[in-house]
């Protein structure tokens, strides 16, 4: 198979072809793997000395580069999960419950409007409410942030032909 030093593909299989790795991040020693360290360098990592890293797309999806966002190869972004903030919310509104029967209760704390089994408008009678209360929603808590997907086995040639850049 024909391929360029430092060329990702797909493979729909759980191996990697022979001059093939997989894009785990795993280090690779530059003496062994000096054509592909000259296109690499450490833009995915290593300390350029005796080590540089691969891409890692395990759980990642590649976005192209350019400047719209402006991103650069080994740029990374995005998150597996968000909590949304309350200036992230949309606006919305929430129904206030009341009840048309007599309510069994005194007290307007923790409860909602209920009716009176007084019969004036203006009495000097006991208030009515019926037990119940507007509640925060939700719970604070993380939700996955990714889209449907299909896992696929992205692989990197270390071993092939030397790109030209013209």
């Amino acid at each position: 198979m024909d391929a360029f030093i430092g060329e990702i593909r797909l493979f729909g299989f759980g191996f990697n072809p022979r001059n093939w790795a997989p894009c785990n991040g795993q280090l690779m020693a530059i003496a062994q793997n000096q054509a592909l360290f000259a296109l690499l360098g450490t833009t995915y990592g290593g300390n350029g000395t005796t080590t540089f890293a691969l891409p890692d797309l395990r759980g990642r999806r590649p976005l192209g580069t350019g400047s719209n966002p402006p991103v650069t190869p080994g740029s990374q972004g995005g998150a597996e999960t968000h909590t949304l903030l309350l200036s992230e919310m949309p606006s919305h509104t929430h129904t206030v419950g009341a009840s048309n029967t007599v309510g069994n209760q005194a007290s307007p704390a923790n409860a909602y409007p209920a009716r009176s089994d007084v019969d004036e408008a203006y009495s000097s009678g006991p208030s009515q409410a019926d037990s119940g209360l507007v509640v925060a929603t939700g719970g604070n808590q993380p939700h996955e942030n990714r889209p449907p997907f299909l896992a696929l086995n992205f692989a990197i040639c270390i071993s092939g032909i030397f790109p030209s850049r013209n």
